[in-house]
């Protein structure tokens, strides 16, 4: 699988020999000798790639540059290495988010399996991201009136509910429900939840302590 891996590692050495083995497997292999550095150059995420990242590395940590890249909602599968592998730094990792971690010295069949499987993950992420921006771009074409019959009935409300909720008639929520589902091209009241879930919106709603 074609893409492009990321080493974060202090120890150029030891760099040298990944890129090596990595190039040798047909990847091309961008290299960082800090976790600052990667944050100057941030890779491009419109092309396959994955993060090979050691644990203990001068300055921000590995972990710590994971926090970073999440927060400006990178989603770059992240795969450590560390030669010093304890529970609960694999435990952190792994919850928050970490494709894999990988024990320093790595064996190539372990290190190209971790890659291929970082990639494929990207590939996933970039094409259900892809679908999400297709959502989000239809939702964002709603007039506010179009937006609040939306929040509604994708909570469960009637349209009579809709309508005494914002002093309405039935009639014209029906009409408001009808532009709803065609700017958002669904057939049903359950397609409508389920691109709602898929945006976050039920979420969004649920954490604001919105309720019928």
């Amino acid at each position: 699988m074609p893409g492009v891996v990321h080493i974060v590692d202090d120890d150029a050495s030891f760099r040298t020999a990944i890129e090596r083995r990595l190039k040798k497997a047909g990847y091309e292999v961008a290299t960082y000798s800090s976790a600052q550095h990667l944050l100057d150059h941030l890779p491009n995420e419109s092309e396959s790639g994955c993060i090979l990242l050691d644990v203990r590395i001068p300055g921000l940590s590995g972990p710590e540059l994971q926090g970073r890249l999440s927060e400006i909602g990178s989603i770059l599968p992240i795969v450590f290495l560390t030669g010093y592998a304890d529970v609960q730094t694999t435990v952190r990792a792994i919850k928050a988010g970490a494709e894999d971690v990988l024990i320093k010295p790595v064996s190539s069949e372990e290190l190209l399996g971790a890659v291929e499987r970082a990639l494929a993950h990207h590939q996933a992420a970039r094409s259900q991201r892809s679908k999400l921006d297709v959502v989000l771009a239809h939702i964002a074409k709603l007039t506010p009136r179009e937006r609040q019959v939306f929040d509604l009935v994708i909570r469960g409300n009637t349209n009579k509910q809709v309508a005494n909720v914002l002093g309405a008639t039935e009639r014209t929520i029906k009409a408001h429900r009808r532009r709803v589902m065609e700017k958002l091209q669904v057939q049903s009241l359950a397609e409508l939840v389920s691109l709602a879930e898929r945006a976050g919106i039920l979420r969004d709603l649920s954490g604001t302590g919105q309720s019928n």
